[in-house]
């Protein structure tokens, strides 16, 4: 949210700087991100002083230019060529010196010192335009006689610079998103660290009826969507542009002017936190605004000249006739206000959030006014905010306030009681505050201390403070004015002895992972855990109704739960691509969601809905590149599944324990499933569906790999680490050709030689692959390494010949393997 610094300083007059007011901010919870200033006019007329023309010549080569002395209270006078017509002796001028930066729109250029047909010139006197307080340039402008020779333009002009403090509300804190919001807790801060001071808000005591002339009626049918609406009726207005000030006010915290009366509403809005709404009077049929629901489906076209489907849950502002504006939410098309307005009724309500919300994600939307009432308004602060509104529309646009308020307020809410323990607010904050601070605190947010016992107090929370609804908020109100760094640290710590759990254990692992895939040079990304429904259509490895669906969500493109994590990674990858780093590793650590309808019990949504935890790896582009010591080299499914195998080595997870299967998936080109040799699946690798990556305009081959963390730490806790001694006995290798069925894997030939002897076979190893001519039609030739190794004795030939032929054997039968 933009908060103008010098609008800031209407409610809480102060001399800090727009720094020290962001510094302090941030100490009580408002954080602000960045501050920056704007210029009233661009430059700030900074080297710009008042001069006196002391002579003034015609120029010896020019029958238009002429040559001056001007005196700039700097010394020496200056010699200035000027070629304005209306130029003479004894004016008092607007002077750029040399040096001076001049603006002409987004373009700027810099006065110098220079010769103008052999006259030397040291500056320039100036017309309106070419200094930017207007758009004459008939002529330089000529000052009173009275001004100051010397004072610096800025000074004559009086500009003044304001500062935009981008300030960031947390969702609780919809009290501070406003001006006035903001200068109310900044007054708390100042009255503790300073002196007591407190925010002004602006009087309505001159607010009157002009014209007792029955007006607009109201009636509310819905109270539960609508606690209270006030509204008041004006006429006679000249609907214009908005005064200078006004505009500028606006155009500083980023809005755009419309029209005199709707800018007083924006500003209404940004002031005091509470939205407005002005209808045209002519559109009001019936002279009645009547606040409903209409049935479902009814069409309306809102102010962006769209036509939407109503739902019976939309509350609606509407006259005798039909809807006029979603209420809270967004205005129709045909009753706002344009110049030929005349009349206006004008609008300040209170909105149950639950409703607006609802709303607003119904249909898409999010504005200034949704955006507050979602959150909570003050439903007692409406009649206030109309009479600051209709006071300052009169001062803008004229016109009468005719009629009674119209005020519908069923059932008022009362300020809630609190009630504060001394001693406990002490042992959450870890210091004693002393009682008058805590006073002070209090009183500058507008909390009412009613009762006052030894032991604690009872409190009267405003209304406007929607989050304050227990002890220990009033505590976190209390702690953060005072300021968290004013709580000492004390020299004494205490602990206590705990144990490891299986989080900690999982936490441990995943940094240990996290570490080896960083080294290895992967960057680590974090995606939303909500994601586009879209993504899942037409999928049977993760299908579009296993997908958790979302009530009310932010938008359609977060409208389901992930299932995997590969579609964030995707997103990553695109826009690292459209920023030109095509050659990205990525891991992530993530949640997974996916619903299970048939084995849902009961009423329990929940018990259909698997969670599970997954560690993903994306790899695409190049693993060298520019390098002079090694040729440029893509990334392969290879790498990727070298990636995957060191994983589980640092799991702990042998080698021997898993199989590598053929896996069958839509997402994948090719894949291969990891799989235990007991049958569970610890996950999948493989290059990814080009018709996937071109949905992200990825145009390179993207290998993706997802592990189930939850069944990997199953593995980790039955590995254990043993020491052996290195053997002194030495290994032998013996080598196979095999002739064998295309159909057949490494993984099957694997499989059939570690049961055939687990004792001396200790690797198998692929290291040639033959498909081609001379080789019978079906059939593929795979050359194996067999590495086999006794312990306690070194092998015989012997055993060597009897174990190589039992494997030979097992090939033969189970695999119809031949010797080539």
């Amino acid at each position: 949210m933009n908060i103008s610094y010098n609008w800031l300083k209407d409610y809480l007059p102060t001399a800090l700087s727009s720094e020290a007011i962001a510094e302090a901010l941030t100490s009580i919870g408002l954080e602000t991100g960045s501050i920056k200033e704007i210029e009233a006019i661009k430059g700030g007329l900074k080297g710009l002083v008042i001069g006196q023309v002391l002579t003034c010549e015609p120029h010896p080569d020019s029958d238009h230019l002429h040559v001056t002395t001007v005196d700039t209270g700097s010394g020496e006078p200056l010699q200035i060529v000027c070629g304005a017509p209306n130029v003479a002796a004894g004016q008092k001028v607007v002077v750029a010196t040399v040096g001076t930066q001049l603006y002409s729109g987004e373009e700027s250029f810099t006065i110098k010192k220079s010769k103008i047909r052999g006259v030397e010139s040291n500056g320039m006197i100036c017309a309106e335009d070419e200094i930017g307080i207007g758009t004459s340039h008939e002529g330089i402008i000529v000052l009173p006689h009275d001004a100051t020779t010397g004072l610096p333009a800025k000074d004559y002009y009086k500009v003044e610079s304001d500062y935009v403090l981008e300030v960031d509300i947390t969702p609780n804190r919809i009290d501070a998103a406003s001006h006035y919001g903001v200068a109310r807790d900044l007054a708390a801060c100042l009255s503790v660290n300073q002196s007591p001071c407190f925010a002004r808000k602006p009087s309505v005591e001159t607010f009157k009826i002009d014209d007792p002339t029955p007006a607009i009626t109201v009636e509310v049918e819905n109270t539960e969507a609508c606690p209270r609406y006030s509204g008041v009726t004006l006429k006679n207005l000249t609907v214009k542009e908005s005064p200078d000030w006004l505009k500028k006010r606006l155009e500083t915290i980023g809005l755009r002017p419309i029209n005199n009366v709707v800018d007083i509403t924006n500003y209404i809005l940004h002031e005091t936190g509470q939205p407005l709404h002005a209808f045209d009077l002519r559109e009001i049929k019936g002279n009645k605004v009547i606040v409903k629901t209409l049935p479902e489906g009814t069409p309306f076209v809102t102010l962006d000249s769209i036509e939407r489907k109503l739902s019976d849950k939309d509350l609606m502002i509407c006259n005798s006739e039909g809807g006029m504006c979603i209420g809270g939410v967004f205005g129709g098309l045909h009753s706002g206000v344009t110049e030929s307005t005349r009349d206006i009724f004008l609008e300040s309500a209170c909105f149950n959030p639950a409703w607006i919300r609802k709303t607003a994600r119904f249909h898409g939307l999010n504005t200034d006014a949704s955006f507050r009432f979602e959150r909570g308004t003050d439903p007692n602060n409406t009649l206030y905010v109309l009479k600051r509104a209709a006071l300052m529309i009169k001062e803008v646009a004229g016109g009468s306030i005719t009629g009674e308020i119209q005020d519908i307020y069923p059932i008022k809410q009362p300020n809630r009681t609190v009630e504060l323990n001394l001693r406990k607010a002490a042992n959450l904050i870890g210091k004693e505050i002393p009682v008058e601070t805590i006073e002070t605190i209090l009183k500058s947010l507008e909390i009412e201390i009613t009762n006052k016992q030894e032991t604690g107090w009872t409190l009267s929370i405003p209304t406007y403070r929607v989050d304050v609804t227990r002890e220990v908020d009033v505590v976190e109100d209390i702690l953060r004015i005072y300021g968290y760094n004013n709580i000492e640290t004390h020299e004494e710590v205490k602990s206590n002895l705990s144990y490891e759990t299986e989080i900690d254990r999982s936490h441990k692992l995943q940094n240990s992972i996290s570490e080896q895939l960083t080294g290895a040079g992967f960057n680590e990304i974090l995606n939303n855990s909500l994601t586009s429904a879209a993504y899942y259509e037409d999928l049977t490895a993760y299908p579009k109704s296993n997908c958790v669906v979302l009530q009310n969500p932010i938008s359609a493109e977060l409208g389901v739960m992930r299932q995997t994590l590969l579609f964030g990674g995707l997103e990553s990858i695109e826009y690292n691509r459209n920023r030109k780093h095509p050659d990205v590793k990525f891991y992530e650590f993530g949640n997974t969601y996916a619903l299970f309808p048939e084995k849902q019990k009961e009423d329990n949504y929940l018990s259909a809905v698997k969670e599970a935890f997954k560690l993903s790896l994306w790899l695409t582009g190049h693993s060298v590149v520019n390098n002079w010591a090694h040729p440029d080299e893509k990334t392969s499914v290879y790498e990727l599944k070298a990636y995957v195998e060191n994983i589980l080595l640092r799991l702990g997870v042998s080698r021997k324990k898993i199989i590598y299967k053929p896996f069958d998936s839509d997402i994948f080109s090719a894949a291969l499933s990891v799989e235990t040799v007991a049958g569970r699946q610890l996950g999948a690798l493989g290059i990814l569906q080009k018709g996937i990556c071109r949905k992200f305009d990825i145009n390179a081959e993207v290998y993706f790999a997802e592990l189930d963390w939850d069944c990997l730490m199953k593995e980790n806790k039955n590995s254990r680490i043993k020491y052996s001694e290195i053997t002194k006995f030495p290994s032998v290798k013996r080598d196979l050709a095999l002739l064998i069925d295309k159909n057949i894997t490494f993984a099957d030939i694997e499989k059939i030689a570690f049961q055939t002897d687990k004792k001396l076979l200790k690797e198998v190893n692929l290291f040639d692959v033959y498909e081609g001519k001379n080789l019978p039609e079906g059939k593929k030739s795979y050359a194996v390494s067999f590495t086999l190794q006794d312990e306690e004795k070194t092998l015989t030939d012997k055993q060597i010949e009897s174990l190589m032929l039992r494997i030979r054997k097992n090939l033969e039968e189970k695999l119809n393997a031949q010797l080539r």
